[in-house]
């Protein structure tokens, strides 16, 4: 079984996607990723992976809307037949329900090759529940695969409920996860942040609406009117509603408590994590969130949006807190929990730690291998 060809088209090889398919390479050696866009290998993982870039990578905005996913078009060029044709893979990975799916699909009684899904989660923004014609693509596409793997138990119930796959063949394994081997942060932090007020809350993620920073920006105003102000938020990241949010923050007098990191190189990400104490995921949604599981690697109790996927792995009580998206009150609520409680930061950081020991990219990659094996034999 390890000789097999196998392909894993990927619109963009990004970092997280690494970890897991490297060990899968150690698996399969005969595995070629194919990418519109690969931004480099994560550090510590130069070379594990044979990587393809085929055409470009382009998103064409169809209707933007910066408080969901908006309607878009991924494009990623069609030679990406030709590469399959040549390779000729025994089994082809496809993420999610794009066009290169779509070619893999068509091509499968030239290849004689095996189409697994790799559906990364849930979420209204690209779930097109209320689409009849997007359904029935994606539903005939579910047919013709032999198998579908997703990250979380929403995208399951999407995959099952909504496409109607078959329940046997829907495998739950989180794949998109970091690695503390290869998670960055060897670079100089911006600043020095030995002398910030304690404890410190983390934002990473671009300021958008989607992301949710106005609701994290709207409790901290909340903690201020209840009289509670040594505490510190750092906001990693930029974006079109910084102007604004920076504005509401002048307003409300919360200065003193934000820093505004600004946009850092996923190199240097890492010390950022490191330095805080508390993880804030705020979105109103994300099919994962990538950055909530490498704040738990790093011992980082989590405040996470239930709009995240990965919400799903943060134990509500134990290693941090979930609450509902648009509720600033509520957050306000479980931040002051932190603020009163400071000892539950080093236990609660503790519990994120060893829930992610079970969520490691070597599980992951055997996951994935058992699922290939599984669509070998029929």
């Amino acid at each position: 079984m390890n000789n097999l060809r196998v392909a894993w088209l990927l619109p963009v090889a990004w970092f997280y996607w690494q970890p897991s398919l490297s060990e899968f390479a150690r698996l399969f050696p005969n595995t070629t990723v194919f990418t519109g866009l690969f931004p480099g290998f994560a550090k510590g993982l130069e070379g594990t992976l044979y990587v393809e870039v085929v055409g470009k990578f382009r998103v064409v905005e169809i209707h933007r809307d910066d408080s969901s996913y908006g309607d878009n078009f991924t494009y990623l060029s069609p030679r990406i037949i030709g590469h399959l044709l040549k390779l000729r893979p025994q089994v082809i990975f496809s993420s999610s329900f794009g066009v290169w799916t779509i070619f893999a699909l068509l091509l499968k009684p030239i290849l004689w090759s095996r189409v697994i899904i790799a559906y990364e989660g849930s979420s209204p923004g690209v779930d097109y529940r209320n689409s009849a014609l997007r359904l029935f693509v994606r539903r005939l596409m579910v047919l013709l695969s032999d198998a579908y793997v997703t990250n979380s138990q929403a995208g399951k119930e999407y995959l099952i409920d909504v496409l109607y796959a078959r329940r046997d063949r829907v495998f739950l394994q989180p794949y998109e996860i970091p690695d503390e081997k290869t998670l960055p942060g060897s670079g100089e932090s911006s600043g020095d942040l030995s002398s910030t007020q304690r404890p410190v809350f983390l934002f990473v993620g671009h300021v958008i609406p989607r992301k949710g920073l106005s609701i994290l920006l709207q409790a901290c105003a909340s903690l201020q009117a209840r009289g509670y102000i040594n505490y510190t938020l750092l906001v990693v990241g930029d974006g079109s509603q910084q102007s604004e949010l920076e504005a509401f923050c002048q307003e409300h007098g919360l200065n003193d408590r934000i820093r505004w990191i600004g946009r850092v190189s996923y190199d240097k990400i890492g010390n950022y994590f490191k330095s805080a104490d508390i993880f804030v995921f705020p979105t109103m949604e994300d099919t994962w969130g990538v950055v909530t599981l490498e704040a738990m690697l790093l011992g980082k109790p989590i405040l996470c949006s239930k709009g995240a996927g990965t919400s799903e792995l943060v134990a509500h009580g134990e290693n941090g807190y979930v609450f509902s998206p648009n509720d600033s009150n509520e957050l306000a609520d479980l931040m002051q929990k932190f603020l009163d409680n400071p000892e539950s930061i080093e236990v609660m950081g503790e519990r994120s730690q060893q829930i992610m020991a079970q969520y490691t990219p070597v599980a992951a990659a055997q996951c994935l291998a058992e699922v290939t094996e599984l669509v070998m034999v029929g």
